[in-house]
């Protein structure tokens, strides 16, 4: 689509084509119907000048003769604006008056019960022509009668009743277009003032765009408009709060390595700085973690947007993100089993994300679980696709079941140098893959069993 075209004369447009359309097939019918009546009046007037032509026919000794005197022949002739011929001959072509140059009809197969009437030229102008026979007891021969006459009043005649009839449409189009015109432009006012409106905020309202002076039309636009307003509202203040929260995290792991940095600053040999340097460590090490759970948690995130969900094998993804794992399970003399299904099992979503999934999940239940315990990763189909990881730590509390999703919210007493953004991160990736995230305990003793079923899964792919 062209972006530089109009509303205002898109609508023009399409309002003139038709009128313009419609008065175009007004003239055309108007003329055929304006000269059908012309020629139907003009031709009863020929024809009776045709029929005073035989009242001058007469018979003397058994022959036809036309008696016309000079001052009846100018009589008959006169006009202002039309030259009239005639002609009169008998059945065997004698000439008996008038111009031998008048053009007579087919002599087969003319219908000679009425008057014939057709058009031809003479003298290189256009006439119109009426042929009559004349056939009685009287006269022993057939006598034809042919009266020409030019066509200059039939012609004035229909220009007078086509300007009557058009000119009137004319200016009523002409006064049409301009009151659309007008109109158009009025209509369209009240969306110039709203883009005005819109133009004139700061890059920092987002209040809604108010409807009090909207077309009804044009109010699934505002609503669509302060629908996204309302979303990107929601999205900045989600993105403040969490730059609120990860501002307040970093902060206790950098004051606490610039305190460290200062205690070795202070030591004067490599011995006493060692406890300074694995603290040092320590803190490098968390803040490490945690930058890389919030870029993931970033990107995680609705607003950021931009993930092209692909068809994945997940058994293989699990599979190989449970490979990366065993080190660290065998470090904490952990058994860590992953039971999948022979053939593939096929996801729409996003290999990065999912892997990230994973990874945070595996690592809850290595950093949170008991030494010499016990991780169960299973994939099954029952009747949509389940990916479930069991382990058999000391689990979480009914209370807190809920608030462990909570950004930066970690249990009181709990162990591990996590910074409460994993289950998060598990939380906002899988509602980005359309995916159903359950947590339950194992047993009454303890132990965590979580359940990600996915529901844009595609077993044909």
């Amino acid at each position: 689509m062209n972006k530089n075209r109009s509303l205002k004369a898109e609508i023009l447009l399409r309002l003139a084509i038709p009128l313009v359309f419609f008065v175009a097939v007004d003239a055309f019918l108007s003329y055929f119907v304006t000269l059908h009546y012309v020629d139907q009046a003009y031709d009863r007037w020929l024809l009776d000048s045709a029929r005073s032509l035989t009242q001058e026919i007469k018979m003397r000794d058994g022959k036809a003769t036309v008696e016309l005197p000079p001052a009846a022949l100018e009589i008959f002739k006169w006009d202002e604006s039309d030259k009239t011929y005639f002609k009169i001959v008998s059945a065997d072509q004698k000439m008996l008056a008038g111009d031998k140059l008048v053009p007579e009809p087919p002599a087969s197969g003319t219908d000679w019960s009425h008057p014939v009437f057709f058009n031809s030229r003479m003298y290189g102008e256009p006439v119109r022509i009426v042929s009559m026979l004349i056939a009685n007891n009287d006269m022993p021969e057939k006598i034809f009668v042919h009266v020409a006459e030019t066509l200059n009043k039939r012609r004035t005649m229909m220009m007078d009743i086509l300007l009557a009839d058009l000119l009137p449409q004319i200016i009523l189009v002409l006064l049409t277009g301009a009151y659309l015109l007008t109109g158009v432009k009025r209509g369209l006012q009240p969306l110039h003032a709203l883009a005005d409106e819109i133009a004139r905020r700061s890059s920092r309202d987002l209040s809604p765009i108010p409807e009090a002076h909207v077309f009804l039309e044009v109010r699934t636009l505002t609503n669509t408009i302060n629908d996204l307003l309302e979303q990107l509202t929601s999205a900045i203040a989600t993105q403040q709060r969490f730059i609120a929260n990860a501002a307040h995290q970093l902060r206790t792991p950098l004051a606490g390595l610039k305190l460290q940095a200062e205690r070795v600053l202070r030591e004067p040999d490599i011995t006493a700085m060692r406890p300074a340097l694995a603290q040092i460590q320590s803190c490098a090490d968390r803040m490490s973690h945690m930058t890389t759970q919030l870029l993931a948690l970033a990107k995680s995130e609705p607003v950021s947007g931009g993930y092209e969900l692909l068809p994945l094998d997940i058994c293989e993804l699990a599979q190989k993100v449970c490979i990366e794992w065993v080190p660290k399970a065998l470090h904490r003399k952990m058994e860590l089993s992953f039971e999948g299904l022979e053939q593939a099992l096929y996801v729409k979503g996003d290999e990065i994300l999912l892997r990230e999934l994973l990874n945070n999940l595996l690592d809850n239940a290595v950093s949170y679980g008991y030494d010499h315990g016990n991780i169960k990763v299973k994939l099954y189909r029952n009747p949509s696709l389940c990916l479930t990881i069991e382990d058999d730590g000391p689990g979480i509390p009914e209370v807190e079941m809920n608030r462990v999703f909570e950004r930066f919210y970690r249990i009181p007493g709990s162990s591990g140098n996590g910074c409460g953004l994993g289950l998060a991160i598990i939380k906002e990736i899988a509602e980005l893959h359309n995916a159903r995230f359950q947590m339950s305990r194992v047993s009454a003793r303890g132990g965590v069993r979580i359940d990600l079923v996915f529901k844009n899964d595609n077993p044909g792919t």
